[in-house]
Parts: C-alpha cells; structure tokens; sequence
C-alpha cells in the first residue's frame, strides 16, 4: 500500500493526532445521514466522547491495549484501537480513515496490525461491532476472517438493529 505506514502511537506525544482522529470519526458518524446522526448522539454525546479522548492513553494502554496511527509521508490519516474486555477477549473501537486516505489500504493496515498485535497479546478472539450501513467495513472485516455474530455487550434500548457485530477466533 503505497505512501501508508502504521505504526503504534506513542503516549503521550501523538495523544492530540489520535484525539484528532476521533473527533474526525465523530463527525463522520454526525454527518453521514440522519439515522446515523441519531446513532451517534446515543453512543457518542459530546460530553462522553470528550471524556472518552481523554482516557484514550489509559484505556488502550499496553500492555493489553494499543492504538495504531496510519501515516502518508508522516502525516497521520487513520487509526484504529484495541482494549482488553476480559483475560481472553479483545474489542476493536474506532478504526477510521480520513478521506483523504479511503482506498489506500490504510484501513485494512490498521485493522491487520490490531489483530496481529491481539494475537501476540495472547488474546483467544477478538470483537467489534459496526454500523449495518457501512458496507465497505464490512466487507474488509469478513475478508479479513471476522464472522458475524449477536451482540456481545448491554446495547441502549433501539440500537441493536442498526449494528453488525463481529468475532475473529485467534
């Protein structure tokens, strides 16, 4: 995938890139029509995802956790990060690729980098869950191996029809 690194981010010094990132993805969610609007406002309101970025380096903190950062000549353009459910489960959140970036391979990068790094964790299978609108996401799951499955966590009454979850066995 020419022009595309991934790499983990560096806690601290690339917290600001990967909370850009978020708040990017954010917007996308807002932005990508009503009922995605909707969506996002239950699972991400302003004052809970704010308070969200700043637990990022906690939350996904090694030795466990990671956050990936995909770079085009050092310019960080997607992301994506995993955090520990339980001693044996792993769940991916926020892989997101600006547009500038969609169609690189940068979001397949990241998403290949988070299941390699979860198997050499020594996690037994990894979750994540998507929105049933995001075709392209989902299609670069099920080729990556994930297989669709029912809900793994208590859902905010409403929502659990708009959602695709997925399990990958390591």
């Amino acid at each position: 995938m020419a022009g595309i690194s991934i790499r983990a981010a560096d806690m601290p010094r690339d917290l600001p890139a990967v909370q850009s990132l978020c708040w990017a993805y954010r917007d996308y969610l807002l932005n990508f029509n009503p009922n995605m609007r909707k969506l996002a406002s239950v699972f991400y309101p302003e004052d809970a995802y704010r308070a969200l970025m700043a637990d990022l380096p906690v939350k996904h903190a090694r030795p466990k956790g990671i956050i990936f950062l995909a770079e085009r000549d050092g310019v960080p353009v997607g992301c994506g990060m995993s955090h520990p459910l339980n001693g044996s489960d792993t769940e991916i959140k926020r892989v997101f690729v600006t547009d500038a970036a969609r169609g690189s391979g940068a979001g397949k990068m990241v998403s290949q980098a988070l299941i390699d790094q979860a198997r050499a964790d020594g996690y037994a299978r990894i979750l994540l869950d998507t929105n049933k609108e995001f075709e392209g996401a989902r299609k670069l799951y099920e080729k990556l191996g994930f297989v669709e499955r029912g809900p793994y966590s208590e859902l905010p009454p409403g929502t659990e029809a708009s959602l695709v979850f997925y399990e990958f066995i390591l």
